[in-house]
């Protein structure tokens, strides 16, 4: 299925109507498509796109994914994944910067999923575990940093709540999001 098609779907989808539970099987199943390989690919759907459906969708919502350990892990690695296109290497050409993410409720060490952003060079690469000496390390529930890294929250708002804390250097992840240029929630 094209970009266009999975966006315009997902756009039409009034999900203010479903409940977490069937958000959750509406995303199962939009999986599995894709997993069968029916040509419905929910890594197809544009940035923006998804941008749209994180905003519009309820906390619950988001919590539910966030307790599901295989669409936690797919919504994590296609954030992940967007990173680097959404990157701007003129912002971040002379800086270096190492991020360990740490997404509580996860299945791995110490009850964390991991990942890690490295910036230098002028280039950004992230994935699950790029062996390298952190800087700062962010600990985050999955649901929130979703909503943070779509723009659908504030980081600075998370940070003196206490739902966002950072180990290390706290100048890096104050800098971070500068280094991106996301589509603004509508």
């Amino acid at each position: 299925m094209s970009s266009d098609v999975i966006d315009a779907f997902a756009r039409r989808i009034d999900l203010a109507k479903l409940s977490a539970g069937q958000f959750i099987r509406l995303l199962e199943t939009l999986h599995m498509l894709g997993s069968a390989g029916a040509g419905v690919e929910m890594g197809a759907m544009s940035t923006e796109t998804l941008v749209d459906v994180v905003g519009r969708a309820t906390k619950e919502q988001l919590r539910a994914v966030a307790g599901h350990p295989e669409l936690r892990r797919l919504f994590l690695e296609e954030i992940f994944r967007r990173m680097s296109d959404h990157f701007l290497p003129e912002k971040a050409k002379y800086s270096c910067v190492v991020v360990n993410w740490r997404f509580s409720g996860g299945d791995g060490d110490g009850g964390f999923d991991r990942f890690q952003t490295v910036i230098e060079d002028g280039t950004c690469v992230s994935g699950a575990d790029l062996g390298r000496e952190p800087d700062t390390t962010i600990t985050v529930a999955a649901d929130d940093f979703y909503r943070i890294a779509t723009g659908n929250a504030a980081v600075a708002t998370m940070f003196v709540t206490g739902k966002v804390k950072v180990k290390g250097e706290y100048a890096p992840a104050v800098r971070l999001a500068g280094f991106f240029d996301l589509p603004s929630p509508r």
